[in-house]
């Protein structure tokens, strides 16, 4: 075993602790997978942590990160340079922290892996306990959890946050029949073949991948989980906002209808939804003001259009997400593919509307109408993958 070593982060101004514990030849038993963004002040930190917590354990940690604009990945390359524990994963023109986690989990080669934020809210010393449970029965999935007797959330979550996160679990039980307790939380440790078994069921999009991996299982995983407290954020900004929110929904239809259709899809519906809403306000403002329906509609339509272009970049594209020129003209795409959805839109509300008392009617049949064709012409033009 080698002895530590301490290498001074210029960018951070942390030390970096180096003390390789994999013997040459072995493997790691642990592999530690650290979704990132903006995460450069915090990493140097968590390896730290990670090295003093896992003593006596083969271990690594794989850093998957979103290619930050902080710097990140260098942080991580730079420690990993002195550090063979220490593996990093730059995803470019992709992100969420779902998809960084399924890469990661299938870039090791361990027995076991384990999820944790790198934003050091989560308790690195319950990693041992973690692999001692896995290893000493059946248990497939271990769980730290602020829901069980022990745990709690301590200042990690506002008032807001902890409340929402109360209803999303109650949904998650609900709707999918979830035991855990805490099908919220992104801290867990998983047999490697059996993640890497269920891999192709999941989703890259979101966040919860904790909940996506056990719906997708069906019941079959033996599930343990371990009380921790959640911790507050010291460095950097939390990465959830109230977008996220539509994307958890978005999951919970995916994974309650049986994955017959995309978590984007789903994503692009609810966003269409909150058009429909943006298109009859627009559209009944209009009709006060005494303008023509034709002209009424059409309007209401461009607004709508405009409403659901920026959540679908902030939301269901995220990954692809446009900014700057990029967006512009994503934007006049956006209008350009979805012109022929107005048409339809247009033309089919004019023939429903029969009586003014049924402008909602009239104006929500058109909104449909041009719903499946703005999905597929969106995703093939718009947000092209690049």
């Amino acid at each position: 075993m080698s002895s530590a070593v301490g290498v001074a982060d210029g960018n951070t101004g942390a030390e970096i602790v180096s003390a390789p514990q994999i013997a040459a030849g072995k493997s790691a038993e642990l592999s530690v997978i650290l979704p990132s963004f903006n995460e450069a002040s915090n990493i140097p930190i968590l390896v730290g942590l990670l090295d003093e917590a896992l003593k006596g354990i083969d271990w690594e940690a794989i850093v998957v990160d979103d290619n930050s604009p902080d710097g990140t990945t260098e942080v991580a390359r730079k420690i990993a340079q002195h550090d063979p524990r220490i593996r990093v994963i730059r995803r470019i023109g992709r992100r969420g922290l779902s998809g960084a986690c399924i890469e990661g989990i299938l870039a090791s080669s361990a027995p076991y892996v384990a999820v944790m934020d790198a934003d050091l809210q989560h308790d690195e010393t319950l990693l041992p306990k973690m692999l001692a449970e896995l290893k000493a029965d059946d248990t497939d999935l271990v769980v730290a959890s602020r829901k069980v007797d022990g745990g709690t959330v301590g200042e990690g979550l506002s008032s807001i946050r902890a409340w929402g996160s109360n209803i999303a679990n109650g949904l998650a039980q609900k709707l999918l029949n979830v035991t855990l307790k805490d099908p919220m939380s992104g801290f867990f440790m998983v047999r490697r073949e059996k993640a890497e078994a269920l891999a192709p069921k999941l989703s890259p999009q979101g966040f919860k991948i904790l909940l996506d991996l056990v719906s997708s299982a069906n019941g079959t995983l033996k599930i343990k989980e371990l009380p921790f407290t959640f911790r507050e954020r010291q460095h950097g900004e939390s990465k959830l906002d109230t977008l996220v929110t539509l994307d958890y929904f978005g999951l919970l239809l995916a994974k309650y209808f049986g994955d017959v259709v995309s978590v984007r899809f789903l994503m692009f519906g609810l966003v269409g939804a909150s058009g429909l809403v943006v298109h009859l306000l627009a559209l009944r403002i209009f009709l006060l003001g005494d303008m023509e329906f034709n002209l009424a509609q059409t309007g209401a339509s461009f607004v709508a259009m405009t409403s659901n272009f920026f959540l679908n970049n902030q939301l269901t594209y995220r990954d692809r997400r446009l900014r700057g020129t990029q967006a512009l003209v994503g934007l006049l795409t956006f209008y350009a593919v979805c012109s022929v959805g107005v048409l339809a839109n247009v033309g089919v509300a004019n023939l429903m509307y029969a009586d003014p008392a049924y402008w909602w009617l009239a104006g929500t049949a058109g909104a449909i109408m041009g719903a499946v064709w703005n999905y597929a012409a969106s995703s093939a033009l718009t947000w092209r993958k690049s």
